[in-house]
């Protein structure tokens, strides 16, 4: 089976010759892509001296970067790990063997089981944020992801080949996870060791801006693939805050037939139709939802139909 390790790179020259040589002294069938994301050190020029095929990519962010090596790229399995020696090359054999046996669509590198992260790393706003995402979206697709935004992954070419990547920076992680939830892709997570950046390498991950982005991306694809559990919670707070405006104007109307809270009248009558709005556009959107779902499902299947006549052909 052909192998693929992708790496996206901005400013690495410190760790990816490292990176690179570690994955060829594991996977020495593979071969290497490093995609240099507009590096102004020697992050190119070293890759390329330790053996990896370098490509450029010049829309800035790591999402821009994915969708080039999804598009680009032909293989049976892919491997995606970031190229600042984060994670260790060794356990790419337990991420590509749940692929390899066709038990798994993406296999997750899952940093945060075994304690190794929290360890190493010493920014204590990224633990926070991890697993504010991770309960966050574990919450909302009744799932049980241990690690959403690990950058170590692996997939088959199905999952590479039908996933709309749509995130432009550092939040493709975490729409990577959503998207194989609500597709029911096969998802296994493999517990890996994880080490902080050596010294000299500095991260490109802001905490709080891309945090921000995250947690927005979040927001857009809960609202895109879930829109009637979406529209029905805006619904039921604008029927609660409705109803806390409205009572004391039907209790006064009750005990004196008059109304003298004309504005607060006025605000209750409006959040009530707000609320029956938003539950009217979950209902409606829903069924454009439901029909999407359909139609990716066909392309699924169509695309499944290229792959098995691709690798038939392979093998006459």
């Amino acid at each position: 089976m052909k192998i693929a390790v992708l790496i996206p790179c901005y400013n690495e020259e410190k760790t990816i010759g490292k990176v690179v040589s570690d994955f060829k002294r594991e996977l020495p069938e593979a071969e290497i892509y490093v995609y240099d994301n507009n590096s102004k050190d020697k992050t190119s020029f070293i890759a390329a001296e330790h053996g990896a095929i370098v490509r450029k990519e010049f829309r800035q962010g790591k999402g821009n970067v994915v969708r080039s090596m999804f598009r680009e790229i032909d293989a049976d399995i892919y491997v995606m790990v970031d190229g600042d020696d984060t994670y260790p090359a060794e356990f790419v054999h337990q991420l590509i063997e749940p692929i390899k046996r066709g038990e798994a669509n993406m296999v997750i590198g899952d940093r945060l089981s075994n304690g190794t992260y929290f360890q190493e790393n010493k920014r204590p706003f990224h633990n926070f944020g991890n697993n504010l995402v991770k309960n966050l979206i574990n919450f909302l697709y009744k799932s049980d992801i241990k690690d959403i935004m690990t950058g170590y992954r692996a997939f088959d070419k199905l999952f590479v080949k039908s996933m709309p990547v749509m995130s432009p920076g550092f939040e493709i992680e975490t729409e990577m996870s959503i998207h194989a939830l609500d597709k029911k892709f096969l998802i296994k997570e493999v517990a890996i060791d994880y080490r902080d950046r050596p010294e000299g390498s500095e991260s490109k991950l802001n905490t709080f801006s891309d945090g921000w982005k995250v947690l927005k991306m979040i927001f857009t694809l809960f609202k895109d693939y879930k829109p009637f559990l979406f529209f029905s919670l805006w619904a039921l707070l604008f029927f609660i805050l409705g109803l806390a405006v409205g009572i004391p104007v039907v209790v006064e109307f009750i005990q004196t037939k008059f109304i003298t809270r004309v504005p607060s009248a006025i605000l209750a009558v409006g959040l009530m139709i707000f609320s029956l709005l938003s539950f009217a556009c979950g209902l409606i959107l829903d069924t454009v939802a439901a029909a999407h779902r359909k139609q990716y499902e066909l392309e699924l299947n169509r695309i499944y139909e290229q792959l098995r006549k691709r690798e038939s052909n392979d093998v006459s």
